[in-house]
Formats: C-alpha cells, structure tokens, sequence
C-alpha cells in the first residue's frame, strides 16, 4: 500500500544536509549512548539537550517517511484542511514526539511551553514562526527540510505559512513537522503584546497536546 505522505516531502538526507549538525541515525537507537550517560545540569528540567530534540525529530520524520506511522494517518491518507491535526508517534517519561498537520489561519497562538524544551522539523510544506525576542515580533520561514529548537523561555506563535512558501491547500498537500518535548508538555502560557510593547502573561493551561489545542 503506497504511504500518504506526499512525494513532495523532503528526505531526512535533506534535512541532515540543511542543518549541518548531525551524523547518521544509530539503527536500534533512539538516543545514543553519551546522551543516556551524560552528566545532567541541575539547572534544566531534562537531561535531554536541544540537538537531542533535533535529532529525535529527524528521526521521528525519518520514519514517517519511511510508511513506519501509516496505520496513525488520517484515513486513506485525506489530510484535514479546516484544522490542525495531530498524532503522538513516540512517548516516553523523557520526551514525547508528535507529528502535526497545519492548516491555513490556524495559528497556535503566542505560548511557551513551560517547563519543556522543543524542538521541531519541517517534513513538508512551510511554517511561518513569529518570536518574541524581548523587545518584538520577529517573523521566520521554516521550508521542508529546516529544523528548529526552542529552549526554556521561548515565546512564539506558529502557523502554515502562505501558499506561496507552502503550497496549494490540498488534501494531498499537507504541510507537516514533527516536534519533541522535554520532559513531556504538560502545561503552556499564553501572552499578547502590550501597545507599550512587552509582553503580557493571559493565561496559562494544562495540556499534553503539541502546540496547543490542534482543534
């Protein structure tokens, strides 16, 4: 049976291309052994570092290229186009990795995520993220293909980029990333800029779900 993922996407040798970081994956491993026998800081919530995330969602997309995840995807492969879809394809007392699907004028809101570190790959499509960096918004594009890690303080808001750096909405054109979070997301802020431009705390939820409610 032929995977629903899109031809489009982009090979995990792509990713590993475009990021410069990271050797090949270590078959067997989901995290190599100097990262389970590292000495953990005390000042950080995980012994996982921000390349360890980054590794974990290269992999992560590595095997939902490779059709490992298909019994997980929206049936018969029909990628929702009205809201963000998501699933959880790795789950563990250290980190939890998800596969979502974005979908136009959907954002996540401007939010941390608590307590966890993150971090994400593009498989598809493109993400517009716009960063708080203390003083404003700041925009980026995240084509197919980049990564990105989010330490401890990071506040941003995320969304399908438009359709000239994403693509057509199409059912067979979805716009997909994977993300890691460590330890497991378990709470998120949200904030609004003040016209006196800073930052201003709303609210804050408990959640499991990646980047917010993906409905």
């Amino acid at each position: 049976m032929r995977s629903p993922i899109p031809t489009s996407v982009v090979s995990t040798d792509s990713v590993r291309r475009r990021s410069g970081q990271f050797p090949p994956v270590r078959p067997g491993n989901r995290l190599a052994p100097e990262i389970t026998d590292r000495a953990v800081a005390p000042a950080l919530p995980t012994r996982l570092r921000p390349a360890d995330l980054l590794r974990l969602t290269d992999e992560g997309a590595e095997d939902v290229l490779a059709g490992r995840f298909d019994h997980l995807l929206p049936p018969g492969g029909v990628w929702p186009t009205a809201k963000r879809w998501a699933t959880r394809i790795l789950a563990d007392d250290e980190v939890d990795v998800w596969l979502i699907s974005w979908v136009p004028d959907r954002s996540t809101e401007l939010h941390d995520h608590a307590g966890s570190l993150g971090a994400l790959t593009v498989l598809s499509g493109a993400l517009s993220e716009f960063r708080w960096n203390g003083m404003e918004l700041r925009q980026r594009t995240l084509e197919a293909g980049d990564q990105a890690s989010f330490p401890l303080g990071w506040v941003h808001d995320v969304v399908r980029a438009p359709d000239a750096a994403a693509g057509p909405v199409e059912p067979g054109n979805p716009t997909l990333s994977v993300h890691a979070y460590s330890p497991p997301l378990s709470a998120m802020s949200y904030y609004e800029v003040t016209g006196h431009g800073t930052l201003l705390r709303t609210r804050t939820v408990l959640t499991d779900q990646p980047e917010g409610d993906v409905n």
